[in-house]
């Protein structure tokens, strides 16, 4: 197995620069001129500005026609650090709390690795997507041509996963991770003075028996053997504790995997709504919108993913998808591939993802990059008689 010691120092010290100074999606300007450097550097041919601030750096190598992406999220979250790390955000309410800035390093590190390779043929598309945190960038890389001008027959993507441990590398063929949507529904009532609430159409208590009612459609609306979660996360309404207010919003997501139960979730959300209008004689106007599809892996791609993985690491194959999201979702519904889990747990109780004292495990940046290489080499080098299913 290929050495890698002499990268793993550089990449760690590029992550943590990365790190400390974070950036918003579509804003990610300094993130993406490092990229962009490193991978000239490696001598890989480069592209930027694909989808605002996406960069792309392709290798080619032999005549071989068969091509793979590769891709890594670089935009960090809108909420403040509190690790007391050396290498901490230094940009108030900005924060890479999702270990993208590990992402993006991995990458790189391969890229690196890659551009040294001779045991391939043909082409390997580096992609690095701004906007994964809820601003849909794999979907405007896409309509900004991504895949036309750099065609993929496969594309991969991993994810730092701090609830497996470090090393551990799972997938499944199928739903690996959830649809997000999102609704907000605005009550609006008659307001006026608490102590004469008769004289009013109270949005308060409309809102408390809507959040009570969205909370049965899971349990009362969709099969015990369908996954799905509904949260109401924000309720927004008044600003006097003597007045009944006018208006009152409430907010919520949800998460599902299987289209034909979005629709049933969405249906009921509306239904209630109406119900809980006419029975307080308020209006209820509600907001729903789909921003990120499920994330469903392709099957041949997964059982490549975990034969390669299982060269790199311990390969596990997950029993069940995450409720969470991701818009590379977008990129695999255009064309067929895998989304990865990548452990990194590290102690008895090692901080979730978007948790303010999160950090990426320096410790698997080098099976991050192996595991890049591997799945890259396993595509292209079967037209050279060289992967794992030749």
């Amino acid at each position: 197995m290929q050495d890698l010691s002499d990268l793993v120092g550089p990449l760690t010290t590029l992550r943590r620069d990365i790190h400390a100074h974070p950036e918003l999606g579509f804003a990610e300007f300094r993130t993406a001129a490092r990229i962009a450097q490193v991978l000239t550097d490696a001598g890989l041919d480069v592209h930027e500005a694909i989808g605002g601030t996406g960069v792309v750096g392709v290798l080619r190598v032999g005549e071989g026609t068969r091509c793979v992406g590769l891709r890594a999220d670089m935009d960090a979250l809108p909420f403040d650090e509190q690790t007391g790390l050396p290498w901490a955000s230094r940009t108030p309410g900005s924060f890479h709390g999702c270990g993208h800035d590990g992402h993006v390093a991995m990458l790189l590190g391969a890229a690196q690795v890659m551009a040294k390779a001779r045991d391939i043929s043909g082409t390997v598309n580096f992609i690095f997507q701004p906007a994964e945190e809820g601003g849909g960038g794999a979907r405007v890389m896409i309509e900004d041509g991504l895949f036309d001008r750099f065609p993929c027959d496969r594309v991969y993507a991993l994810h730092n996963w701090p609830s497996l441990p470090a090393g551990t590398i799972a997938t499944r063929a199928g739903p690996i991770m959830g649809a997000a949507d999102k609704f907000r529904i605005v009550v609006t009532g008659r307001g006026g003075h608490a102590a004469l609430p008769h004289e009013t159409t109270d949005a308060v208590l409309a809102a408390a028996h809507l959040v009570q009612q969205l909370n049965t459609i899971v349990s009362r609306n969709v099969a015990s053997s369908s996954a799905a979660v509904l949260s109401v996360t924000m309720i927004h309404g008044g600003d006097v504790h003597n007045v009944i207010p006018a208006n009152v919003g409430v907010t919520g997501t949800v998460r599902t995997f299987d289209p034909v139960v979005q629709d049933r979730i969405e249906e009921r959300i509306r239904q209630i709504a109406q119900g809980i209008a006419t029975s307080f004689e308020v209006a209820c106007t509600v907001d729903y919108g789909r921003y990120y599809p499920a994330t469903i892996n392709d099957a041949a791609a997964a059982e490549d993913a975990l034969a390669v993985a299982a060269t790199v690491g311990t390969a596990l194959r997950a029993p069940e998808p995450a409720a969470t999201s991701e818009d590379f979702s977008f990129m695999l519904q255009q064309r067929p591939g895998a989304y990865i889990w990548l452990g990194q747990g590290k102690g008895n109780d090692p901080a979730p993802l978007h948790n303010p004292h999160y950090d990426f495990n320096d410790d698997v940046l080098e099976t991050g990059v192996r595991l890049h290489v591997a799945l890259a080499k396993n595509w292209l080098g079967r037209e050279l008689g060289l992967g794992l299913a030749a």
